[in-house]
């Protein structure tokens, strides 16, 4: 049987060093557990609009369609803010989600028990912590129509439309519930059906789909009190599924939670296809932090980490994921920390390099 594809995209800024962390990791499971890889490299972004003028060519799109999976870095830097918008690098990274129909996008907010410290809640709040953020990706009011900026009455009003079908909702749901299914079998579904009439269709399509997942509880709550209660008891949840808008800003939430925006991964999944897997883009939460760039400061936690989301949600190798995840774990037990994960006790922090080097090791003693 061949290898199975990824397709990398290094991207701008720290995309391309924490991604070269990422591909040491895959060479070791190539090497050490017989898991590997045909893995091929393209740009995205500042990176492809200065190579093609265009932030992704077209070619590279067509390669991300036939591939198994996408690891994506980074995108984006002041070097291409005075770019039209319709080549701005961000474009090609909502490209690839919208023509590979990535609709469910996977958010976790796991708090490793060394960094607890690190959250701006206390300790207890947040130690253990394990949920996933589930948020519609392709829809809702960052894609609706009309959207814009007219004229009205000798004023300009400012349009944007939160449209969802029930068949959108539908197939989040179900992504949602599937995932929980591998977890705790709890969703909380969020959305604001008290004010907003997406919102009451909304709870009635996951209602439904729900009646096919009688293992799973589900409750739901509005988004702004999920807000609240993210701060207050983020441990009560465990699948959180929420829309695009509510998402975005929910995830952000959940994000500060563990500490370090550099330790977390996401996953962008999108129908099943003919090789049995679903359409996938797998890349760290955080920017492309151009104020360290080609310092060797970035954390690559969070792209070792995407890489082990790809692992468990598109190569079924859920084991291996778990032993990838363990040796992180380990690294920062430990206490290897980059400089974004030094505590107020000071210490010397590593370079990139180096918390590679510590993840490999850390891999080559769990065998």
């Amino acid at each position: 049987m061949a290898n199975p594809s990824l397709l990398i995209l290094p991207g701008d800024g720290i995309g391309p060093e924490v991604m070269a962390e990422v591909e040491r990791v895959i060479a070791w499971f190539g090497d050490k557990r017989d898991l590997s890889f045909d893995v091929e490299t393209d740009l995205v972004g500042g990176a492809a609009y200065d190579a093609h003028g265009t932030p992704l060519h077209d070619d590279t799109m067509a390669k991300a369609h036939a591939a198994d999976a996408v690891l994506l870095g980074a995108v984006g830097g002041p070097a291409y803010d005075d770019l039209d918008f319709s080549v701005k690098p961000e474009r090609g990274l909502l490209r690839l989600r919208k023509e590979m129909d990535l609709f469910s996008n996977l958010r976790p907010a796991q708090c490793f028990d060394a960094l607890a410290d690190f959250s701006s809640l206390k300790r207890d709040i947040v130690s253990g912590l394990d949920i996933m953020i589930v948020r519609e990706l392709t829809s809702g009011s960052y894609f609706g129509e009309p959207r814009g900026i007219f004229e009205e009455d000798g004023q300009r009003v400012g349009i944007n439309t939160q449209r969802y079908t029930e068949a959108e909702i539908d197939r989040v749901a179900r992504s949602a519930f599937e995932l929980a299914m591998r977890r705790n079998k709890r969703v909380c579904s969020m959305e604001k059906a008290n004010v907003m009439e997406s919102g009451i269709l909304w709870r009635e399509v996951v209602t439904k789909v729900h009646a096919e997942y009688p293992e799973v509880g589900l409750s739901h709550m509005y988004a702004d009190n999920g807000a609240m209660q993210l701060v207050r008891a983020p441990k009560q949840f465990d699948v959180i599924l929420t829309d695009n808008l509510f998402g975005d800003i929910l995830s952000d939430c959940a994000a500060m939670l563990t500490g370090s925006l550099g330790m977390l991964p996401s996953a962008s999944l999108g129908a099943i296809g003919e090789n049995g897997r679903p359409k996938a883009l797998y890349e760290p939460v955080h920017g492309s932090a151009p104020d360290i760039t080609g310092q060797s400061k970035a954390n690559p936690i969070a792209c070792i980490l995407s890489f082990a989301m790809a692992l468990r949600y598109s190569f079924d190798q859920g084991a291996e994921a778990a032993r990838l995840e363990a040796a992180v774990e380990k690294v920062l037990a430990d206490g290897a920390r980059t400089g974004d994960l030094m505590g107020p006790d000071g210490g010397t922090p590593i370079s990139t390099i180096q918390m590679g080097d510590v993840i490999l090791a850390a891999l080559d003693a769990s065998l």
